[in-house]
């Protein structure tokens, strides 16, 4: 009966890297833990420091208003019809891993702006990155919207993501919307602007 032969010291080597692997796994997963808490913790420290001019997400200097920022309270709408707001509201939608929401809607708007000849080729690559099951940065729709998405996506219209886009934003809305407003990031940058204003 064929067999292996390990020397002593072969063996030793072996359950020494098998071990290396396991804490290495073990660290892995402790490191992955940490890093939501230190994300968060790192936009709660950035961003009261953030000076009148805010860097967006489109990596241009915009200066806010104490006005214009506290305009967002008044309506998810509001914010996501300013520049600055989707920018500071993804960097929130991030510290809480669902920021697939927010490209989902923005990809939605960009998308019903798009010439004829290419809705075809955008609705496909929205349907894959968002909508289907398997998707990278599925959106929490039901089962019924996905199918019904699915089969619009396939002879794409401007409004073929409509349904699921106005789901998304009642998502926003109820959900990550009014914790964005009590959170530190929200209520910090609003404080900074309005000293500033003061001086």
């Amino acid at each position: 009966m064929p067999g292996f032969f390990f020397s002593h010291n072969n063996m030793t080597e072996l359950n020494g890297k098998e071990e290396f692997k396991l804490a290495e796994g073990k660290v892995h997963k402790k490191k992955q833990k940490v890093f939501g808490a230190d994300l968060k913790s790192y936009l709660n420290r950035i961003v009261p420091h953030i000076e009148p001019g805010i860097k967006t997400s489109n990596s241009r200097n915009v200066t806010l208003s104490a006005e214009e920022v506290l305009q967002w309270s008044q309506s998810l709408e509001n914010l996501l019809t300013s520049q600055s707001g989707q920018g500071v509201f993804r960097e929130f939608l991030k510290s809480e891993f669902s920021e697939e929401n927010i490209e989902f809607w923005l990809a939605c708007e960009d998308y019903k702006k798009t010439k004829s000849d290419h809705l075809h080729g955008k609705a496909e690559r929205i349907y894959e990155e968002f909508v289907q099951s398997d998707a990278i940065k599925q959106i929490n729709i039901d089962y019924q919207m996905r199918e019904a998405t699915a089969k619009k996506a396939q002879d794409p219209t401007h409004t073929s993501f409509d349904e699921a886009q106005k789901t998304v934003y009642i998502l926003m809305e109820r959900d990550s919307y009014p914790r964005f407003l009590k959170s530190k990031s929200y209520l910090n940058l609003l404080n900074q602007l309005q000293i500033n204003v003061s001086k």
